[in-house]
């Protein structure tokens, strides 16, 4: 046996795939904070909003899975994007149990305003477009394996 592998501590912080994506994602959501701010978003929302300005009037349970939240985490999330005026909730005419999201004319209009937040975004992050589009290749990929 060598010795390095005999040094791998299978619990050290520094061997685990786990940590460098849980504190990455903190902070790329933390550098969001100052641009999504004068928008009233969190980040949860600020990608509900993104989902919803692709494919608008869709069920809460196909953008829960399109954003990857829970029914518990994405209906107060709504009920707080409804308030502000951004989407609207309804039940559907062909099946009572499901309930539709729909932009309202607020929440399309915010999408203008949302327009600069990728490239600012971009601009906090050390890494060519070549670099991150490889990152995200790969993240896609592992998000895959792990659904």
């Amino acid at each position: 046996m060598s010795d390095e592998t005999q040094d791998f501590n299978p619990l050290s912080l520094d061997n685990q795939l786990c940590f460098p994506l849980y504190a990455a994602s903190r902070e790329l959501t933390r550098h969001y904070k100052p641009f999504l701010d004068p928008l009233g978003l969190t980040y949860p929302q600020y990608v509900t909003m993104m989902a919803l300005w692709e494919h608008d009037e869709v069920k809460v349970g196909e953008l829960g899975e399109r954003v990857h939240l829970d029914s518990a985490t994405l209906t107060p999330l709504l009920k707080r994007l409804e308030a502000h005026g951004y989407v609207s909730r309804r039940r559907s005419t062909s099946d009572e149990r499901a309930v539709i999201v729909s932009l309202t004319d607020e929440g399309r209009k915010l999408r203008e305003r949302a327009l600069s937040v990728p490239s600012c975004i971009v601009g906090c992050i050390s890494m060519d477009v070549e670099e991150a589009l490889q990152l995200k290749a790969l993240l896609e990929k592992l998000l895959a394996g792990l659904n």
